[in-house]
């Protein structure tokens, strides 16, 4: 299953919105208003938890400074990875968009795909504000 924001324009340079991105503290300004909990457990691996789903932890997995970042399931019986891509567009401006990866048997990429795509889509769109 992949699934992808829209394409977001950001009034910072790909540095600047790299940066952002790749220290996962960040990540909570980003999170939905619906999150239950937020931990960061190590330096590239946080942990998060929206009402009423499990946990999730997400480890940076690949980093292509300034122009990509990718997260992945760390443990958990799913796999699955969530990439940021940084496109330049002009000297102080950005566009980002976010990629969601996983391989899901077909009954469970019917329920998650929902919830899922606002989830990339609320990460993305809060990206402008929260830099």
């Amino acid at each position: 299953m992949n699934l992808e924001s829209p394409k977001i324009n950001v009034e910072k340079t790909p540095e600047e919105v790299f940066n952002f991105l790749d220290d996962i503290k960040n990540f909570e300004a980003l999170m939905p208003e619906n999150i239950s909990k937020f931990e960061v457990l190590e330096a590239d691996t946080f942990l998060f938890a929206l009402k009423g789903m499990p946990e999730i932890i997400l480890k940076k997995k690949e980093v292509v400074a300034p122009n990509k970042i990718v997260l992945g399931a760390a443990g958990g019986k799913i796999d699955f990875s969530l990439t940021g891509n940084i496109v330049p567009k002009g000297e102080t401006s950005s566009e980002v968009q976010l990629q969601f990866a996983g391989d899901f048997n077909p009954m469970m990429a019917m329920m998650i795909k929902g919830p899922i795509s606002k989830f990339i889509e609320t990460l993305a769109t809060s990206i402008p504000n929260a830099i």
